[in-house]
């Protein structure tokens, strides 16, 4: 990466390599419990972007490619070598749409959990207000996280993590410099958007999508039908009684995610078509 050093961790054996991307303003400790349960059949990878967890801040905002070639640089020099089954929560799934486009080649597979539609702008009617108001918001989370304010509002948070990772999340998630990140991340979040488009077609490459129902936003089920028509090969898995982020870490969540990426792994050692 140059001028920032990006962390990395690997564990299980096995081939294809699952690769864990967190949505916005996320590190790689929420996904303490489904990169257990992935690495007793294959290899598993969670790293942080920069700016937040274990990680280096950049010196300069990063948009959507430049995210994927850190990323892409970050397995090479690490000894990762692919093929990759790549995973994106949220806007995870913006930066893997991303990778696949950039480094076709080497991505075996693809899960989204509850991701980014391919344009939120058109396919959701409340997001253009969110996005409108979110610098605004994000741009003084990080004063508030300085106060300690944050420490207090998230006090009863991440109950679902086990430890150390629940602590671990917790610090992050209430420090100024995870939200200095968050809003560098969601100032360059629409041309990532704009990136990601470019992805239209995943051929059979074998697809997860899985879709959090509850609290589901307007547009929200169709915006994942639209993700799931990228490949000939996919399956999409609606969920009603899960929320975005009980995807990532509730019992329930993290038992319908891991499935979701281990019938993707093994739909590509045996070229096997996905079922629901």
């Amino acid at each position: 990466m140059g001028d920032h050093s990006l962390w990395i961790e690997c564990s299980g054996t096995g081939s294809p390599t699952v690769v864990l991307e967190s949505g916005l303003g996320e590190s790689s400790f929420y996904w303490a419990r489904i990169s257990e349960a992935v690495a007793t059949t294959t290899k598993v990878c969670t790293y942080d972007r920069a700016g937040r967890g274990h990680s280096d801040a950049s010196p300069t905002p990063k948009d959507g490619q430049e995210v994927a070639a850190d990323l892409h640089t970050l397995l090479a020099e690490s000894g990762n070598s692919g093929p990759y089954v790549l995973v994106g929560h949220s806007s995870g799934g913006v930066y893997v749409r991303i990778f696949a486009a950039q480094y076709a080649e080497e991505v075996a597979g693809m899960v989204l959990l509850d991701s980014q539609p391919v344009d939120p702008f058109t396919s959701l009617p409340n997001y253009p207000a969110f996005y409108s108001s979110a610098p605004t918001l994000y741009g003084v989370l990080p004063s508030v996280a300085r106060i300690g304010a944050l420490r207090l509002a998230y006090a009863s948070e991440f109950g679902d993590l086990p430890e150390p990772a629940r602590d671990q999340e917790w610090d992050d998630q209430t420090s100024p410099r995870l939200q200095v990140s968050s809003r560098e991340e969601i100032a360059e979040l629409r041309d990532s958007i704009r990136q990601a488009i470019d992805l239209t077609d995943l051929d059979d490459l074998p697809l997860a999508v899985l879709t959090a129902g509850a609290q589901a936003q307007a547009g929200w089920v169709a915006a994942q039908d639209a993700l799931a028509s990228l490949s000939t090969n996919s399956v999409h898995r609606v969920l009603p009684d899960l929320t975005h982020v009980g995807l990532i870490t509730s019992d329930s969540g993290v038992a319908e995610s891991s499935r979701a990426i281990l019938d993707v792994v093994d739909a590509v050692k045996t070229g096997a078509a996905l079922s629901d």
